[in-house]
């Protein structure tokens, strides 16, 4: 079998910081050309590192199966799964059933990518069989444990001598926006628009130029910008909005978690990233509409949308059992 080349992880830049436009992907293109265009689609989509060294890593793999001379155009489903029992019996080294999904879901995103980029006249993944090994669903509040975490941040928000509106701010910041624990951080004051005082709306904003991207504007709750007024002039932050270290702020919803009685994991950035975006799913929210407020690349959303899908029939299949 004829070894690859290396492929690039991330291809030259010009000045700017733009990708080189490649030659447009037709079912002749070589396997390693599109697998480098594919990788550059997932860098400036805004995957992670750690997302596109592991795609790299599964692409390479096939790449080495199939030899670098094979164009996308000539693979069908039945070459896939060839591909996938050599990398679960010949290839000589063990391959978990975490691995064995993660790689199904690399092949699926790569090759639906090519076709939704009218690459390939079909998508040769489609057939493919996931195995049952994926991530467990994330964990979100439910809405009675909702109800206790607000009833804490309101007391908290209330107290007689001692008021702090600091955990309404920003468990109701989190709850609905979605946003994630770095666009936390990165707030200022000035990016809560209040022209009008009933649809107030925050920016989120980037300053890498890469992910500008990602910038995007979120509707608040008319109520929000006032929390937000009670807590600058007991705090009286210099530049941001949350002056504290992220781990400070974790603390402050560990604290709430604790007095609401709700598992520390569920009301966590993370936690409230997802029940936000499972409250606006299930609430049927445009799907291109919350892709942009999660600020998500197409190829993110993709599987985001599967996991909210699951979460909804998760949720209520529950509420089912409880009636």
């Amino acid at each position: 079998m004829t070894e690859p080349k290396q492929l690039p992880l991330f291809e030259e830049e010009d000045g700017e910081g733009a990708p080189a436009t490649p030659a447009p992907l037709q079912p002749d293109t070589l396997l390693e050309d599109a697998i480098v265009v594919y990788l550059e689609a997932l860098r400036f989509g805004g995957s992670s590192p750690h997302t596109i060294r592991s795609f790299k890593s599964d692409l390479n793999l096939l790449s080495r199966w199939a030899g670098f001379r094979r164009t996308i155009g000539s693979f069908a489903t039945q070459d896939l799964n060839r591909f996938l029992h050599w990398l679960l019996h010949e290839r000589g080294k063990p391959c978990s059933p975490k691995s064995t999904a993660r790689r199904i879901t690399t092949l699926k995103n790569f090759f639906g990518w090519l076709y939704e980029e009218n690459a390939i006249p079909r998508d040769p993944s489609a057939a493919l069989i996931q195995k049952p090994a994926s991530s467990p669903l994330p964990e979100i509040l439910f809405e009675s444990e909702i109800e206790r975490v607000l009833e804490v941040t309101q007391r908290l928000r209330q107290h007689s001598t001692r008021p702090d509106a600091r955990p309404h701010l920003l468990v109701t910041l989190l709850l609905q926006t979605g946003i994630k624990k770095g666009e936390c951080m990165a707030l200022y004051p000035g990016d809560v628009d209040r022209t009008d005082p009933r649809e107030p709306f925050l920016w989120i904003r980037y300053d890498n130029p890469r992910l500008r991207y990602k910038e995007r504007k979120i509707p608040l709750s008319p109520e929000w910008p006032r929390v937000l007024d009670e807590y600058l002039a007991q705090r009286q932050p210099p530049a941001r909005i949350f002056n504290c270290t992220a781990r400070n702020l974790e603390y402050v919803l560990r604290d709430v978690a604790d007095k609401a009685g709700v598992p520390r994991s569920k009301l966590s950035f993370e936690g409230l990233r997802w029940t936000c975006a499972y409250r606006d799913y299930r609430d049927g929210m445009d799907q291109e509409e919350l892709r942009q407020k999660l600020g998500l690349s197409r190829i993110s959303w993709r599987e985001t949308s599967k996991r909210l899908e699951k979460l909804l029939k998760e949720m209520g299949e529950q509420r089912q059992s409880a009636e």
